[in-house]
This record gives structure tokens, C-alpha cells and sequence, in this order.
């Protein structure tokens, strides 16, 4: 009797032991999440920060060059006006007027660039914008293959077998960023009160009229097969906008400027630039043996932290994405998971397999007492990668079983 009650009473606890891993595991994923969305949303707006400061920065330096060309207007109509008072006096008193015979140079003006859907613009031959890039070159044999995906329910066990034993597992860190320099609202409110910068956006706006309604036909028409076509017209268009004295301020003035459709274009030429980037640095990096390991380790750690933080971001708004781009004649299907973005996320597994085999080349070298935190840190690396690529392909797979081994002969 006492037995059966001792094997339920441990039947019991197994089961709570169980409950217990499996809440701290979705718990512990539940936690990794917000952090990466803290730091996604701190990088965000650190960003946009720049981008601002950016902006203001350029806007400062226009309206100074708008202002030298003011003064040298004003100077040339002094020199006319003394010119002619010289004139009406030499006249009264009967003598030859003796005017300067150099005619006054004319007042330089920035020629206004052309739009490329009509002829000219005045007396300006307009050329047709360049052409988008290159399409990405096709996936080389080295590029893992969906169908060579599976999942490896071994990975998960053994990762759930070093955590019972570890006790000390998570380390914090502190992300701290320095603050871009801020420019004050009254530094702001003084430059666009200022009636100079008020003439220059007028300026534009009656200069560069013929300019913008051709842009705004272009943009309305455009339609593209490959997000790469997007990434060069979005090129090209902010070259033509550059030459505003301030895009915002001078675009507002045009009511059937389409705003939304251009600021879905931006978007996703600079969400597919930035992946694409990314890609080709995870598949381009090579570990160096001769690289310190801790080092090492920080450096491809914080390499799959980017690129799980902007492959989740823009999964986190996927369905929105896709819905507006769908509207606007973009393309979309590089958001699916058996598209780019699915292929930048198998791009991990390199990072997972060279991570991997660094520890286990390391614990076969050196047994010492940091063996269990390194065997801690590979395997929880080998599950994130694990759950976010969906799987491991067969080269992955021997890495892990590498890793495994290294564990088993250092017990």
C-alpha cells in the first residue's frame, strides 16, 4: 500500500516537473519576444531620430544657400541703382554719361531637373530615369533548399537536458544608445519662420509645378514584377525630390500628390535593401580561428540577433504589409515564407552551424570548468535557430551531432 502511494505521489511530481518546464520554456520564449520587440522599437525610433536630424541638417544648409543668393541679388540691384543714379546726374549736368560697359552677370539659378515623361521642361532635355538594377542573382548550390528542412526533435531534448543542469543560464545585458544630437523646437520654429525660407519654399513650388506633375503621373502609373524594380525606382524618384528646398513643404502645396502609394514604395524598397544586406553578410561570414572565443561568440550572437529581430518585425506586420501592397501595384510575394524572406531566414543556419562547431573544436581542445556554460551556450543557440529557420538541413544536423558528442566525452 505505502508503495502504490510513494509511485503515485512520484507519478504526481513528474507530471507537475513537466507542467513546470514547459511554462518556464513558453515563458522564457514569451520574454526573448519582448525584449527583441523593445530593442527593435529603440532601434526604430533612434532612426528616425537621425533621419530627422538628417533632414533639418540639409534644410539649415539650403536655406543658407538661399540666402547667399538673396544677398547677391540685393547687392546687383544696389550696383544697378547706383549706376542709374550716375547716369540721371552725369545727364543733368550735361555731361557723356560714362556707363560701365561690362554688362552685370547673371544671377546663377539651379537648373531644375527633368521629368522623365515629357520632352523638355524649359529648354531642359529631360532623360529617362535609369533603369532598375539588376534582379539578385539566382540561389547558388551552397543556398539551403526548403524541402531539405525537417525538424530534429533532438535538438529541443538536449537543450531542455543542459538547461535542468545549468542553473546559472541567463546572463542581462544592458543595451544602452547615446541620443543623436536634438535640435530645440525654437531652433526649429525660427528657421521656418524666417521669411527667406518662406520665399524658397514658394519658389519651388511655381519653378518645380511641371516637375512634380510629371512625378506624380509616374507614380500613379507605376507598376513593377520584382521588388528590385522597386528599390530603383524609389531611387531614382528621391534624386528628382531632392532638389526641393523641402519635400514636405513644398509637396504639400500639390493635393493629388500620392502620398501613400510613395510611402509604401519607400517602404518596401528600404525593407528589402535592408534583408538583402543582411543575407549577404550572414552568408559571407566566416569564423576566424584565431579570433579570441568569447569574442567569436558575441560576434555571430549578435549577428542572429539582427537578423531574427528584422525578419520578426516584418513578420509581426506581414498581413498588413501585404494588403497595402496589393492596392498599390507592389510586390508582395517575397513576404511569403517560400519567398525572400523565408530564404533570409534559413540563411541562420550557417550561423547556428559555425557557432556549433566552434564550441565542440573548443571542448575537445580544452576541458576545464567553462565546458558546461559553453555546452549551455551552443545548445541554446542550436534551439533558437532550431525554431526560427523551422528545422535543420542535413549539413546542420552534423554539426549539432558534433556538439552532442563533444558533450558526452567531456562527462
Amino acid at each position: 500500500m505505502l508503495k502504490q502511494e510513494e509511485e503515485s505521489l512520484i507519478h504526481y511530481l513528474k507530471k507537475e516537473l513537466e507542467a513546470s518546464l514547459l511554462r518556464t520554456d513558453m515563458l522564457e520564449k514569451q520574454n526573448q519576444e519582448l525584449r527583441q520587440e523593445v530593442l527593435h522599437l529603440k532601434s526604430q525610433i533612434t532612426a528616425l531620430k537621425a533621419h530627422e536630424n538628417e533632414r533639418k541638417s540639409m534644410l539649415w544648409k539650403k536655406l543658407q544657400s538661399f540666402n547667399e543668393v538673396t544677398k547677391n541679388d540685393v547687392s546687383q540691384q544696389k550696383q544697378q541703382q547706383q549706376q542709374h543714379q550716375h547716369y540721371l546726374k552725369a545727364t543733368a549736368e550735361g555731361k557723356e554719361p560714362q556707363l560701365n560697359s561690362r554688362p552685370n552677370p547673371p544671377i546663377s539659378r539651379p537648373a531644375s531637373t527633368a521629368s522623365p515623361l515629357h520632352g523638355e521642361v524649359k529648354g531642359t532635355k529631360l532623360l529617362p530615369p535609369p533603369g532598375p538594377p539588376p534582379p539578385p542573382p539566382l540561389p547558388s548550390t551552397t543556398l539551403v533548399s526548403l524541402k531539405s528542412i525537417r525538424r530534429v526533435p533532438e535538438v529541443i531534448e538536449f537543450y531542455r537536458m543542459i538547461t535542468k543542469k545549468d542553473t546559472h543560464i541567463d546572463t542581462k545585458k544592458n543595451h544602452s544608445t547615446t541620443s543623436p544630437l536634438a535640435f530645440t523646437p525654437d531652433m526649429i520654429g525660427e528657421i521656418e519662420n524666417r521669411s527667406s525660407y518662406l520665399s524658397a519654399i514658394k519658389s519651388d513650388v511655381e519653378k518645380q509645378k511641371q516637375l512634380i506633375t510629371s512625378l506624380i503621373k509616374q507614380v500613379e502609373s507605376a507598376a513593377f514584377k520584382e521588388v528590385s524594380e522597386v528599390e530603383g525606382f524609389m531611387k531614382w524618384l528621391d534624386d528628382q525630390l531632392s532638389l526641393l528646398v523641402d519635400e514636405r513643404a513644398v509637396l504639400k502645396h500639390f493635393p493629388q500628390w500620392p502620398e501613400q502609394k510613395v510611402d509604401a514604395l519607400r517602404e518596401a524598397a528600404s525593407n528589402y535593401q535592408n534583408l538583402r544586406n543582411l543575407e549577404s553578410e550572414v552568408l559571407s561570414f566566416e569564423d576566424n580561428p584565431k579570433e579570441p572565443l568569447i569574442k567569436a561568440l558575441a560576434k555571430m550572437q549578435a549577428l542572429q540577433d539582427r537578423l531574427e529581430k528584422s525578419v520578426n518585425g516584418m513578420e509581426r506586420n506581414k498581413e498588413s504589409m501585404m494588403k497595402r501592397y496589393k492596392n498599390f501595384q507592389i510586390p508582395w510575394n517575397w513576404l511569403l515564407s517560400t519567398g525572400f524572406l523565408g530564404q533570409v531566414k534559413l540563411s541562420s543556419l550557417k550561423i547556428a552551424r559555425e557557432y556549433m562547431k566552434r564550441i565542440a573544436k573548443e571542448m575537445k581542445l580544452n576541458q576545464s570548468s567553462e565546458d558546461n556554460n559553453l555546452l549551455h551556450q551552443g545548445a541554446r543557440l542550436a534551439y533558437r535557430v532550431h525554431q526560427f529557420a523551422g528545422g535543420f538541413d542535413t549539413e546542420t544536423i552534423n554539426a549539432f551531432q558534433e556538439l552532442k558528442k563533444a558533450a558526452m566525452n567531456g562527462q
